[in-house]
């Protein structure tokens, strides 16, 4: 029997056993089939967002509705509209070049879903990291079984409630449990596989995949670096940066890690960085704007790492201790911390950052280019020559100019890592090609010279060949 909600490791079998015969059978291959897929998660978006918003703050301890609306929502709303705006153009069977030699036939791309799209989901965004895969398989053409973080086990059985009112269990399923089901899920053979999350886990979820060979995108974490240059305007620098890291109090994974920057800009960036808190988040335990940690499990990490640095190192940008209760943690900034202590070895996930003093340019870019390769990378500055060294000598999964995050949102680029921060990329058209079949065609004329190319060989077909191979 087919099941929109799963909970147990023999309804997940089952499900997919399931899901998988009709993809076999009855591929979604009408662009109105998908449109109307794609109308159903926008109505479910719409009738649940206070729901879903608070089924989050729940989970978090606190997150207020306008983050969750900013971060979550109008992302997911513009890349539904994007993909219904143009995903019928995507789905098309298209012309691609040929040799002149191959003429009069001609190649074509054909798109066809893929089959069964396998999501795992994380807690610190899990409406958004949800939503924006099952927009690219559902424009696809495919089947999804989705798999909740069960960090988040509120906002999780909300979203599974939801689903199971607006989608057939034929195309939508979603499993909430704990770990051992999350195991099962990632070692089923999907068609496609998609993970967000650490890379600790991201290793793991690829090693569960390798027997079925089945593919997988891995969007993944690490330490994403800010360059700031000798020549910028560090109050807008701070401005930026300061924003990306306190956002969802740093628990996002392209948020700011650390930023390398000269030792005699370091003092006027701590100053501005603290007038930008006291502006931003007055009154830092009692604001509604801020985010606590997620977990007592991440409250007790993040403040590990903070008690094993020597404390003229950490600058507090409040006067407000963190607060193990309510899982507080008010942002801090750390002094040019040794690059081996757990700050500058482990993805930070917390509002803490890391000033890092380098000498130039090319010490930052060295800096960098020494360590696994980033899923974001910022750079701000003046000198159009110093940012398109950045851009050009370093290798990131994406990177932003005098901006943070906001690449992310943009449905025309393709968002992914590189390295240790991931495995392939989606979003917009970069998605739905990744969670389709490109299927190349080639497709021979009526008339045509293939028969001269057979034996037994003759003089006519050695000169046509010497000649062609010129």
């Amino acid at each position: 029997m087919s099941q929109s909600i799963i909970t147990t490791k023999e309804q997940l079998q089952n499900q997919f056993d399931h899901m998988y015969k009709l993809s076999r059978k009855r591929p979604i291959n009408s662009w109105s089939d998908r449109e109307t897929l794609l109308e159903s998660l926008e109505d479910m978006l719409s009738e649940n967002k206070q729901i879903f918003a608070d089924a989050i703050s729940q989970d978090f301890g606190h997150r207020s509705q306008d983050e969750t609306n900013l971060a979550e929502l109008f992302p997911s709303f513009q890349g539904i509209s994007h993909a219904k705006k143009h995903g019928k153009s995507w789905m098309k069977t298209r012309r691609a070049p040929i040799s002149t030699i191959y003429r009069p036939a001609h190649n074509e791309i054909q798109p066809q879903p893929l089959g069964v799209v396998g999501i795992m989901v994380p807690w610190n965004y899990p409406l958004f990291l949800a939503v924006g895969p099952m927009i690219d398989a559902l424009t696809a053409g495919n089947r999804i079984m989705i798999k909740m973080s069960e960090s988040a086990p509120l906002f999780a059985e909300a979203f599974a409630e939801a689903v199971s009112r607006h989608f057939s269990a034929d195309v939508v399923s979603v499993a909430i449990g704990e770990v051992d089901l999350a195991i099962a899920f990632s070692a089923l053979p999907f068609d496609h596989l998609l993970y967000t999350g650490s890379t600790n886990v991201g290793k793991q979820v690829m090693a569960a995949a390798a027997p079925n060979l089945t593919p997988v995108t891995l969007e993944l974490g690490g330490k994403s670096p800010v360059v700031i240059l000798d020549e910028v305007n560090l109050e807008s620098a701070v401005n930026r940066v300061m924003m990306g890291k306190t956002l969802n109090a740093g628990q996002t994974c392209i948020a700011p890690d650390y930023v390398l920057i000269n030792s005699s800009l370091h003092s006027k960036f701590v100053k501005l960085a603290k007038e930008w808190v006291e502006k931003h988040y007055p009154n830092i335990a009692n604001n509604e704007d801020y985010t606590r940690i997620i977990n007592d499990s991440q409250f007790k990490r993040v403040q590990g790492y903070l008690e094993q640095l020597p404390s003229e190192q950490v600058v507090p940008l409040t006067n407000v201790a963190a607060d193990p209760e309510t899982r507080l943690m008010p942002p801090v900034i750390v002094l040019d911390p040794d690059t081996q202590s757990e700050v500058m070895q482990n993805e930070l996930f917390a509002p803490i950052l890391p000033l890092v003093h380098v000498n130039g340019l090319r010490d930052a870019v060295e800096f960098i280019n020494s360590r696994p390769r980033p899923l974001a990378l910022y750079v701000f500055g003046e000198d159009n020559d110093e940012i398109e060294y950045v851009r050009n000598y370093t290798v990131s999964g994406g990177v932003a100019v005098n901006e943070v995050i906001m690449h992310v949102a943009q449905h025309e680029l393709p968002f992914g890592g590189v390295g240790h921060s991931g495995i392939g990329a989606y979003h917009g058209q970069t998605g739905f090609e990744r969670l389709s079949h490109m299927k190349p065609v080639f497709v021979q004329s009526k008339f045509n010279a293939m028969n001269v190319m057979l034996p037994p060989y003759s003089d006519l077909f050695r000169r046509g060949l010497e000649f062609l191979s010129k």
